[in-house]
């Protein structure tokens, strides 16, 4: 059998992941001590799929249930204005556990690297989930990156011809890309006047925003797996890989979308 003929053998496997994954979300969404219990969990286990990217040499169980407890505990108690003070205290503290371990100057780079996706880029969720509409707000936002990585992979394997970053990502294709975020306009459209009560205008410009930037969350955890020469970053979502490969395009898609969010509602 030809390869072409084989490249929607892993649809059905993805399907039942995402069965399970919403079921999780649904649950973890469902309340904001629950978001918060959510958001820290996935911290928790992206920093420990990133220690195993970066191959760092130690313990990856004790320093990643130390951050999600760590975590869950500021965004508990505090407002997102001191939250980001304390977590970046916090992010010192682990900077400086990894250098008593006398790791390379490299690898610390990565932790960084690790400590803002977890510390500052995932938190946004619950802060989103914090929000006047917010179970309406975060269905959105979790909904149209998700989808959008599902109408690039689709599109792509449709119609795609030409790479569009051949060195990072081979699978990636300029068709994919143009067609995810077309969809992802569309789907923005629908969904914003449900959820968010946005009009036609605004709904376009987030859908453009949210389809863009996904793309280059994508793209970012891409190279970083590039570099470190592995597929996934770990098993835990089968069709998928790990938890970081499915959340990727959320890196810079939480943070803008809190910040749009923001802007809409106090206009």
């Amino acid at each position: 059998m030809k390869p072409e003929e084989n490249k929607f053998s892993d649809v059905p496997l993805r399907v039942k992941t995402w069965i399970y994954i919403i079921v999780v979300f649904a649950m973890g969404t469902s309340h904001p001590l629950a978001m918060k219990i959510f958001v820290s969990w996935i911290s928790f286990q992206c920093f420990f799929e990133f220690l195993r990217l970066f191959k760092i040499n130690s313990n990856h169980i004790i320093p990643s249930l130390f951050l999600g407890a760590a975590q869950f505990f500021l965004l508990y108690f505090f407002t997102i204005e001191i939250y980001f003070i304390y977590s970046s205290i916090l992010s010192l503290v682990v900077l400086l556990y990894f250098l008593i371990l006398k790791i390379s100057l490299k690898l610390l780079y990565g932790i960084f690297i690790a400590l803002f996706v977890c510390l500052f880029a995932f938190p946004h969720l619950s802060f989103i989930r914090d929000t006047v509409s917010g179970l309406n707000s975060i269905i959105f936002i979790v909904v149209v990156t998700e989808l959008n990585d599902v109408f690039q992979y689709l599109m792509g394997k449709f119609f795609g011809k030409h790479k569009i970053t051949p060195t990072i990502s081979p699978n990636k294709t300029l068709e994919g890309f143009i067609g995810g975020v077309l969809l992802t306009v569309v789907l923005s459209t629908i969904l914003g006047f449900y959820l968010l009560k946005t009009d036609i205008f605004v709904n376009t410009i987030i859908g453009v925003i949210l389809g863009i930037s996904g793309f280059f969350g994508d793209v970012f955890m891409s190279y970083l797996k590039r570099k470190a020469n592995i597929k996934d970053t770990g098993t835990l979502l089968p069709g998928h890989g790990g938890l970081l490969d499915r959340m990727d395009s959320l890196i810079f898609n939480a943070p803008i979308f809190f910040w749009i969010l923001s802007l809409i509602i106090k206009s």
